[in-house]
């Protein structure tokens, strides 16, 4: 059972807070050994060698998910109707709990049954791997000012995360929750809900500096049911950090990450939900002290901690590091030197990577989060995302929350596309490529978005294998879309009484859910592209993580 607390933060003091999460951190049994989910399924197969460009694939049938470890066990796409149904149900000796009882009921194992509603073009669909957020400045989104990144993050980020730790601890010396101010509490909390209400199923989380908040990003996530990675920030170059919000030493961040690092493994020690991730904030914020003992301190452990920080996101931040590390060949360079590209390792942005610096990153493995609607909202430019893509790149999508200004991958999803069809105006991208004139190939299609919201972000996260499809084996974290009904309704709005019926006709009837209207005449097909460019929270019916219910609507 999971615990949505949103709905306590403003009644209850930050300790019965904790004792009542943390009391609903754990997992209770499931009644059923089963869930059988019925109707329409749409994904993104994995690409291989024969098989470049995304395509869609929908089935109709079933498909289950054991309660055990809530991961794909088998499915049928021959069942079409009740009578297949009984019969699929009959021999696996299964019963659907909530049908009435039938003869040999008692000796059937009882399943669960989830259905999407055909009538109201519902289809399952992989949730939504964010690769990039940054949890404490959700309440910034929509504040950008007019400034650029280096400035941005003085005017907006680091007072706002500055707050998030205690006035009674200047030394970051706590590590319990509870010792989180309530208001960091509260937009923790918000920010988890908010993103499993979109979709996101998996997060790569920058928390900040402070360990009892990250640690209650963390507790918060596993309560809700999020799938996370939990990063605090490492940030002790006092030429660059405010006197306000930094590592006193890198010692002291290296110590504060440590006891991070203990606390989610012992509150999920398997990894089954949350994940530690080692998250120097970026390069011109650490020392190179502080970048090699993070490099070290990832490699100490086994296997590996994950690692994600920033590169190449604006033209003065790398002018910015040429200044700071002269003796590095590029940005990349500055953390290859560190150990800190490797396999599993998170790079947000990219946008201005050289030549060699995406063939440096390449070889190590190293993947990129791509965060579109966070470069536009800032200016920092147009990321070649077809580029990196063709030079063998693994690229999964980011909000970038709050220089992104929606939790929605969905949102992502189109801006990648709409950034994409403007590339070809781009001086850097002609001088690039060596095409003045655009081929087209530069462009995203709804395809090629939806696989790095899904398959390409559970590859940037390492876990290809598990989440991001529908294929047997994999973890069942999904999400139920609804796009609503058709109307097939002649009443013409051109005359009085027609008018009335319309002005009386409620929302349910109309049909439509949120944004997206059908007609009726749309290819399945078709529906994606208008879920993809009008969908929103609104279209997201309900949302499972490992198996388990974590998000509904209703």
């Amino acid at each position: 059972m999971f615990l949505n607390l949103s709905r306590f933060t403003t009644r209850l003091p930050a300790v019965w807070l904790f004792i009542a999460l943390l009391n609903a951190c754990g997992t209770t049994a499931t009644a059923y050994p089963y869930t059988v989910y019925r109707g329409t399924f749409i994904h993104l197969p994995r690409l291989n060698s024969s098989s470049t460009k995304p395509e869609l694939a929908r089935n109709q049938g079933v498909l289950w998910v054991s309660a055990a470890d809530g991961r794909i066990k088998g499915y049928d796409w021959q069942v079409s109707d009740d009578s297949s149904f009984q019969s699929f149900l009959t021999s696996h000796g299964w019963t659907d709990a909530n049908a009435s009882s039938k003869k040999n009921a008692r000796s059937s194992t009882k399943v669960q049954v989830v259905e999407s509603n055909d009538e109201r073009n519902e289809f399952f669909f992989p949730g939504f791997i964010d690769t990039h957020i940054h949890a404490p400045q959700f309440p910034n989104i929509g504040l950008f000012g007019s400034s650029g990144l280096l400035d941005w993050l003085n005017e907006y980020t680091y007072p706002v995360e500055s707050s998030f730790g205690s006035k009674s601890d200047p030394n970051n010396q706590e590590t319990d929750p509870k010792d989180t101010p309530p208001e960091g509490l509260r937009v923790y909390d918000e920010v988890v809900a908010r993103t499993l209400a979109h979709g996101t199923t998996c997060a790569s989380y920058f928390a900040t500096i402070h360990v009892p908040a990250t640690n209650a990003l963390a507790a918060l996530c596993h309560s809700h049911g999020q799938r996370a990675f939990i990063g605090r920030v490492c940030m002790d170059n006092k030429d660059e950090c405010p006197s306000y919000y930094i590592d006193q030493s890198a010692e002291e961040g290296f110590n504060a990450t440590k006891s991070t690092i203990d606390y989610i493994q012992t509150l999920d020690p398997n990894g089954t939900l949350i994940n530690p991730i080692i998250t120097p904030r970026f390069a011109p914020s650490c020392s190179n002290h502080s970048l090699d003992g993070l490099g070290k301190l990832a490699a100490s452990y086994s296997p590996p901690l994950h690692i994600q920080t920033h590169i190449a996101e604006t033209i003065d931040e790398i002018d910015l590091v040429h200044q700071l590390f002269p003796e590095a060949a590029s940005y990349a360079d500055v953390y290859d030197k560190a150990h800190l590209l490797t396999n599993r390792t998170i790079l947000a942005h990219g946008v201005h990577l050289t030549k060699d610096e995406r063939t440096l990153i390449r070889e190590r493995g190293s993947k990129v989060a791509h965060c579109p609607a966070s470069n536009s909202a800032l200016g920092s430019g147009l990321a070649p995302v077809r580029v990196l893509l063709d030079e063998g790149l693994t690229v999964g999508l980011g909000t970038d929350v709050s220089g992104g200004y929606s939790p929605s991958i969905l949102e992502v999803a189109r801006q990648a596309c709409l950034v994409s069809r403007l590339l070809q105006y781009s001086a850097e991208y002609q001088a690039m490529t060596g095409n003045a004139v655009s081929d087209g190939s530069e462009k995203l299609s709804v395809e090629d978005s939806l696989y790095l919201a899904t398959r390409g972000g559970a590859a940037v996260v390492d876990m290809a294998d598990d989440i991001g499809g529908f294929d047997k084996g994999m973890i069942w974290d999904a999400q139920l879309i609804e796009l609503g009904a058709v109307t097939n309704s002649t009443v013409s709005p051109l005359d009085d009484a027609s008018a009335s019926v319309l002005a009386h006709r409620s929302v349910a009837e109309s049909g439509p859910v949120g944004n997206v209207d059908l007609f009726g005449d749309e290819t399945w097909q078709e529906q994606i592209q208008k879920w993809m460019w009008s969908g929103d929270d609104r279209n997201v019916k309900n949302v499972w993580v490992q198996g388990r219910l974590v998000h509904t609507r209703d």
